[in-house]
């Protein structure tokens, strides 16, 4: 299938004005920590010295998972639709902390064991009632694999801001994450299992088990979309297709937890230079989010204990991102100001 060319923002030049713009600032060097990095980046990944926020929104994929049938999950199947449900009566952290933050949301149904019938705000991208059981078959074929990375790659294109956020909602999604971040990092599946939705100590040493057979039985499985089929999630699919879509269009991109970044795992292994274009809200919570992200190479903003989902984590993240924007734009430079250069 068609994957786009992400290419790195690497350009010294660029980087070189940026930096100088900075350092310019009326403030010692470094003393805006973090928010000057990330300031630069944006820059980079916008390609110009003028940064601007314009219109963020937060992509939330949901949809099922077959393995839920090997009992890996605190709460029944039925609570990714109802979840949904939660989304669009405006009733969840994520619905919350995006209209605190002026973000645009869009709920998406991509593959979800419901029928929702017509709904104004429901994107419907349904492309099956969940993933087959990956303890006893592959998730989904590399056909379904492929129609979803393309319908998520057709959704970024068609957003009109240039910052873009990923959240998820599917009961037994942490274990199709954990499963994925075994195959793509080779880290043991004993720590990348969590607790999920808030299994006990017996209930994770079963996910662990149940996804220790699971990679035995499906060995084969090796290259990036193979593994994403055999062991992914439609949602995590369509989340990585939109990832490439968006990074080749030179948006920012907000990754949320433990799911997402699993998204961003398999896109990343097949366009390594999506990275660049990537600002990680947080560190999830999650056994195993802290291992997925040092492995990625990945600085996270935040650190607060969350691992909700649901792009709860770009949300309280955007905040920052405004805030690195603003100070290059807005913040006097020494000789504007006519105040002495000094350092720290």
């Amino acid at each position: 299938m068609f994957i786009p060319t992400i290419p790195t923002t690497h350009n010294e030049t660029l980087a070189a004005l940026l930096d100088k713009a900075i350092n310019n600032k009326t403030k010692p060097l470094g003393s805006l920590g973090v928010l000057e990095s990330l300031a630069k980046q944006i820059g980079l990944i916008q390609n110009t010295r003028e940064v601007a926020i314009t219109q963020p929104a937060i992509l939330v994929f949901a949809a099922d998972h077959g393995v839920v049938a090997e009992g890996i999950s605190a709460y029944p199947q039925d609570v990714t639709w109802q979840m949904v449900e939660n989304f669009l009566a405006r009733g969840a952290a994520i619905n919350v902390f995006a209209t605190q933050n002026n973000c645009e949301l869009h709920v998406i149904d991509a593959g979800v064991n419901h029928d929702f019938g017509p709904r104004d705000v429901l994107i419907d991208r349904k492309l099956a009632y969940g993933t087959q059981n990956f303890a006893q078959e592959p998730a989904m074929s590399r056909a379904t694999c492929e129609a979803a990375l393309a319908a998520g790659m057709a959704l970024a294109a068609d957003l009109k801001g240039n910052v873009v956020g990923f959240g998820e909602m599917g009961i037994g999604n942490t274990t199709a994450a954990a499963a994925l971040m075994h195959k793509l990092t080779g880290i043991p599946v004993a720590q990348c299992v969590g607790a999920g939705t808030g299994l006990s100590a017996e209930g994770i040493l079963h996910k662990q088990r149940v996804i220790e057979a699971a990679v035995a039985k499906h060995a084969v499985a090796v290259e990036p979309l193979d593994v994403l089929a055999t062991f992914g999630g439609l949602e995590i699919a369509m989340m990585a297709g939109a990832m490439l879509k968006a990074a080749e269009l030179r948006k920012v991109l907000l990754i949320d937890g433990f799911i997402v970044t699993s998204a961003l795992l398999v896109a990343a292994r097949v366009q390594p230079a999506i990275l660049d274009y990537c600002v990680f809200a947080h560190c999830s919570n999650e056994n195993g989010h802290q291992q997925m992200l040092a492995a990625l190479g990945a600085k996270p903003l935040l650190n607060l204990g969350l691992r909700l989902g649901e792009g709860t984590g770009c949300a309280l993240a955007l905040p920052l991102l405004h805030a690195s924007v603003n100070f290059l734009n807005q913040m006097a430079t020494f000789e504007s100001a006519q105040v002495s250069e000094k350092s720290e």
